[in-house]
């Protein structure tokens, strides 16, 4: 299986929070995953940054920010050169979709969970 290194946007430490499902699920699935969140923190080994961190190789951009709060992050999105964005539910934002397509950048609106559990990651 090919593992594809994600960066989980709006990554928490709360076990409720489905940015935390996934973080765990990636790495379950051998996924390398980076992760950023309102405050630095640590979820068990994965160091959640706060700020645009300039991650390398980042292939999946996977978000769990509404609408409203991506805007601050698009160009850093958008300068990490990932193959694709999902969108999760509740994330669905079409202005972000345009600029993505026009820098050439995929878009998945889905959810990663799901992804992850029918093998479509």
């Amino acid at each position: 299986m090919e593992t594809k290194k994600t960066l989980v946007m709006g990554a928490s430490t709360e076990p409720s929070r489905y940015s935390y499902k996934a973080v765990k699920m990636l790495q379950r699935f051998g996924h390398p995953v980076v992760a950023l969140g309102k405050k630095e923190d640590n979820l068990d080994g994965i160091k959640i940054e706060k700020g645009q961190v300039p991650f390398d190789d980042v292939d999946t951009v996977t978000l769990y920010l509404n609408p409203m709060n991506q805007k601050q992050y698009y160009d850093y999105i958008v300068g990490l050169k990932p193959e694709r964005v999902i969108f999760n539910p509740g994330t669905e934002n079409p202005e972000l979709y345009k600029l993505l397509k026009d820098n050439n950048i995929g878009i998945e609106v889905g959810c990663t969970l799901v992804m992850l559990s029918i093998n479509q990651y």
